[in-house]
């Protein structure tokens, strides 16, 4: 870092600054210098581009904070440049989650007589991989969606992103645990967080809806009965049900004397009743990685920490979300009382979940366009969350 003399920095910050008061750093802070004030302009996001072009020379990045009613800016030493990724990694975890995912679509579309032994059936999925393809392509096809929604909109805004990773769960429901990106450097402003944070769930759905309904299409319907698995619903996956099959599903025996609304609501929220006896869709492998395109969806909504909720939710409330983290923290831990794993992911949010990406500008608002959307991804994630995933029977 070629660092200027202190009177440049003034004159380079007030171009663009009032400044109120100055504070110089030292070796116990973290920055070089401190601006108290107000920006001269209103428009906060073009401020910041000008600041950080103009010292850039200097190896010196500007971070632009709030403290209370006081806009504020840092002058920092520049982040040292993102090392490359290594491209094999990503490749060789896609090729084993592809081969993952494959061996879970043939257990799912395999109709031949089921051999004895763990060897015996091993052979057998083997020998009949290239049954896996419509579950391990649509599968697939919606994390690479999803994934690539956000590494797309990351690149085009000039964040530095990785390529997706893919994890690989063999012998699973799914096959995978899903994948993920990493942003190797801080987002510009709240709304190239947003940006990138609603491009993965909207590409990802874009995808998963067209594979649900197609998979519902390919699936018959059937008595519930013997020893099985119920997937859980969201108010978006029934009404998928309902517009492929005509009716809201798993059609249960009666509604015990409730009205309808009521018996729905206790269901998506407690998966109880089992409504043994009744009908339910008999899943096609397409329908169940539809389905489990709708749960990633909603996972990754949940608005804490990292999760792409999170970042919707911080850059709508910016600090003031970590008044809201507890009351969420409880919420999924409430949950927990009908389904156990909500509560490793009570445990995960407790110790990962409240940290936030921190922009380098936090002046810069939401427009009102993406506060709209914002707000409407929230709506989103309350359509897809599935409060209890996965209910065994029998």
């Amino acid at each position: 870092m070629i660092l200027p003399e202190l009177e440049i920095l003034h004159a380079l910050v007030g171009r663009v600054f009032r400044v109120d008061d100055v504070t110089l750093g030292d070796p116990q802070r973290s920055y070089i210098a401190r601006y108290r004030g107000h920006l001269l302009s209103n428009d906060s996001a073009a401020a910041y581009d000008y600041l950080t072009e103009t010292l850039k020379p200097y190896g010196i990045l500007p971070l632009f904070r709030m403290e209370g009613t006081v806009q504020v800016i840092y002058l920092t030493q520049s982040l040292p440049k993102p090392q490359a990724s290594n491209k094999n990694i990503n490749l060789v975890l896609f090729a084993l989650t592809l081969f993952s995912v494959l061996l879970t679509g043939a257990m799912y579309g395999y109709e031949g007589e089921t051999p004895e032994g763990l060897l015996g059936m091993l052979g057998t999925i083997l020998r009949n991989l290239s049954a896996g393809w419509p579950f391990a392509a649509s599968m697939l096809g919606i994390l690479a969606a999803h994934e690539f929604g956000h590494y797309l909109v990351g690149r085009y805004h000039k964040t530095e992103v990785t390529l997706p990773y893919f994890i690989p769960l063999p012998f699973s429901l799914l096959g995978t645990m899903g994948a993920f990106i990493q942003m190797k450097s801080p987002p510009r402003n709240r709304r190239v967080l947003l940006d990138i944070g609603i491009a993965g769930p909207l590409a990802g759905l874009v995808v998963a809806i067209p594979v649900l309904l197609l998979g519902l299409h390919l699936s018959d319907v059937g008595p519930i009965e013997g020893q099985g698995l119920l997937e859980g619903n969201s108010i978006l996956y029934l009404l998928a049900k309902f517009v492929i099959k005509g009716k809201l599903l798993p059609e249960p025996l009666s509604y015990g004397g409730l009205p309808p609304l009521l018996y729905w609501l206790r269901y998506i929220f407690t998966g109880m009743p089992i409504p043994l006896g009744g009908l339910d869709v008999q899943l096609h492998p397409v329908a169940w990685a539809g389905w489990a395109g709708l749960l990633v969806t909603a996972m990754n909504l949940i608005p804490a920490g990292q999760l792409d909720g999170g970042h919707i939710l911080y850059v709508l409330l910016g600090k003031r979300t970590k008044k809201v983290f507890p009351f969420l923290l409880a919420a999924v831990a409430l949950l927990g009382i009908f389904w156990n794993g909500w509560l490793l992911w009570a445990f995960l949010l407790f110790i990962f979940g409240r940290v936030n990406a921190a922009p380098l500008d936090e002046i810069t608002p939401l427009d009102t366009r993406r506060k709209i959307i914002a707000i409407l991804m929230l709506v989103l994630f309350l359509l897809v969350f599935i409060p209890v995933p996965l209910v065994y029977y029998g």
